[in-house]
């Protein structure tokens, strides 16, 4: 069982990511609403994974993810992002991301990504 921080300034989004989390043994243990708030929530926490949208007010996904690969370099993240984003999406696993989903999804995908990726 995995602990999970959903980033995502979309409630709507970050629920849709928590309904699918809630069908598996992992469990949500924070969610924050933009980068800045994500960056503490991972220090507070220590989740066994985050799943991050690259797309935030105060603080955007990739500096979010910098910042808490600087404090911890074995974290865990997997980033969201729309199609159109995909110059992000390298920016972001260049930065320290593991792995990205691309939004919209579809609930076996982001299953399949968390297992993959939870138990590296």
């Amino acid at each position: 069982m995995g602990n999970i921080l959903i980033v995502d300034d979309a409630k709507f989004l970050r629920m849709t990511i928590i309904n699918a989390i809630d069908k598996t043994e992992h469990r949500v243990i924070g969610e924050a609403i933009n980068g800045k708030e994500a960056v503490q929530k991972y220090l507070q926490l220590k989740p066994d994974l985050v799943i991050m949208d690259i797309t935030m007010p105060d603080m955007n996904g990739i500096a979010a993810v910098k910042r808490i690969k600087q404090n911890d370099p074995s974290a865990k993240i997997i980033m969201c992002s729309a199609l159109s984003q995909q110059k992000m999406v390298v920016h972001a696993i260049e930065a320290g991301a593991k792995d990205f989903i691309v939004k919209p999804f579809d609930e076996m995908n982001l299953l399949e990504t968390i297992e993959k990726n939870i138990v590296d």
